[in-house]
């Protein structure tokens, strides 16, 4: 569906920026992929990588969403956007607390009023399982971007832009997540783990990219889509890293929980189960003029049902996180 299209990513020389980038171009023929970002010198890097003399598509684009003019901009014969681009961090955005609000939510509204301004064809906002019932304030503006995204379709006045979220959990191994930090721990004999009782759900980087553009090709717009990914013990996690390394409980810091959860009981009885993933609905199907369609194979999910990494079916091993570790430290995709 990206062939001779135009394509833009904001937050593009994030991890998952610079995988959709790569996935893109490797499966792709388009004829413009826009890489919007704040960052000048990890667009110089990304140049590096990916040079526009051999990739002639390219095009970087200093920029914020935070800045509506350059967006629109930015955004001019645009068919489809993926918004990647937010404060992640949950230390920090609850020290900066409305610099978070000032990207995450009011950034996520000017995407929205440039995607409707150009009629770009259709719009994903990357979400994450914070977003479900949060408890942190990166976790709060994720949920409003969410809901911003799914009524944008009832603002565009037309049959385009068509607007849908992706929700998942962790990537395995990014920034900030618990391999890097046992990794470099483990040169010191003990590993710090919050509680052993923790679970998260897991994802690829790649595994989350393929969703991202699958998500694209069948989505009607309004809905959060949500992929069937397993979970792992923070426990196994350490044991497939340092065996050998005692663990030293530390307690759950502010702003976290023992179990993420991805549809939350209140969303049940308006999301719908498919083989390899979740669509939770607008609670308000008037709200997106009827685009919503129950597609063939799809189930109403059980009333009541939760999606949490506590109580998923599927856990990984100490040796599929084994395999893991070893695979990500091999290709270098783990960040510090």
């Amino acid at each position: 569906m990206f062939n001779g299209k135009t394509v833009a990513i904001t937050g593009g020389t994030g991890s998952f920026g610079k995988k959709f980038v790569e996935t893109l171009l490797q499966r792709y023929r388009m004829n413009r992929l826009i890489v919007f970002s704040r960052d000048e010198l990890k667009q110089y890097q990304m140049q590096d990588r990916f040079p526009t003399h051999r990739y002639p598509a390219l095009r970087y684009f200093i920029g914020d969403v935070r800045d509506p003019e350059r967006l629109y901009e930015a955004f001019r014969g645009v068919d489809y956007v993926i918004h990647a681009a937010a404060i992640k961090q949950v230390p920090a955005a609850e020290y900066n607390p409305f610099e978070a609000i000032k990207t995450n939510v009011l950034g996520a509204q000017n995407v929205i009023r440039a995607c409707i301004q150009h009629r770009v064809k259709g719009v994903i906002a990357l979400s994450t399982d914070k977003a479900a019932a949060p408890i942190n304030l990166y976790g709060a503006t994720k949920l409003c971007s969410d809901k911003l995204f799914v009524a944008a379709n009832s603002m565009s006045g037309g049959p385009e832009p068509r607007f849908s979220v992706v929700r998942y959990g962790n990537v395995f191994g990014s920034r900030g997540s618990v391999v890097p930090l046992f990794l470099k721990q483990r040169d010191t004999g003990i590993l710090t783990i919050t509680d052993e009782r923790m679970t998260r759900f897991s994802i690829t980087l790649q595994a989350g990219v393929d969703f991202v553009i699958q998500t694209m090709e069948r989505m009607d717009g309004g809905g959060i889509h949500v992929p069937k990914i397993p979970s792992y013990r923070i426990t196994d996690v350490a044991k497939a890293i340092a065996p050998d390394c005692p663990m030293n409980k530390i307690g759950i810091r502010s702003g976290e929980k023992l179990h993420e959860v991805m549809i939350p009981e209140d969303e049940s009885w308006h999301t719908l189960e498919f083989e390899d993933h979740y669509v939770i609905l607008p609670s308000d199907l008037w709200g997106t003029r009827g685009r919503i369609k129950i597609k063939k194979g799809a189930k109403p999910c059980a009333p009541n049902y939760v999606y949490s990494s506590g109580t998923n079916e599927k856990f990984l091993t100490v040796d599929e996180l084994r395999i893991m570790v070893r695979r990500g430290a091999e290709e270098g995709v783990f960040c510090a």
